[in-house]
């Protein structure tokens, strides 16, 4: 599998000082749904290593449907590079809008804690193999300059 989507509610648990979710929050999602696309792709334990180009669109309210879709992008040896946007919407009215995206980079591990390698992923649709390109456009833009924050 080279995507997944998770689908809940917005619970009045996560919300912030200014009455919205907390984009802590948010972040903890995307992870969690980046770890579930990178494990069920690896078929096994995976760990972040990189989270990048994050960007808030705008602000998820208390009791909002909220869809984290995690879709692999790129693979390199031992790495995946996972596309998550998040998007949420009243449910009364069905419409979704993107609030947050981002890029997050896993790796598996062997049971001693080294990386092992991964399948290659090949992208087959348009979709797919326009994220794989701005993927390794952002990997290409990180070695250019190391010393930038990426």
């Amino acid at each position: 599998m080279h995507s997944i989507v998770l689908r809940f509610l917005a619970e009045p648990s996560t919300v912030n000082f200014g009455g919205k979710v907390h984009g802590g929050t948010v972040m903890k999602w995307i992870d969690e749904a980046g770890y579930a696309c990178a494990t069920s792709w690896s078929k096994r334990y995976c760990v972040t290593v990189f989270v990048g180009g994050i960007r808030f669109h705008r602000p998820i309210m208390i009791g909002d449907l909220v869809e984290v879709e995690a879709r692999l992008a790129y693979t390199g040896t031992t790495s995946m590079n996972i596309s998550v946007e998040v998007r949420s919407g009243d449910m009364k009215s069905g419409q979704m809008a993107k609030t947050t995206e981002c890029l997050i980079v896993f790796v598996s591990l062997d049971s001693h804690g080294h990386t092992i390698p991964v399948d290659t992923f090949s992208p087959e649709t348009p979709g797919d193999i326009a994220l794989a390109q701005r993927a390794k456009a952002h990997i290409e833009a990180a070695k250019a300059n190391p010393q930038a924050p990426h």
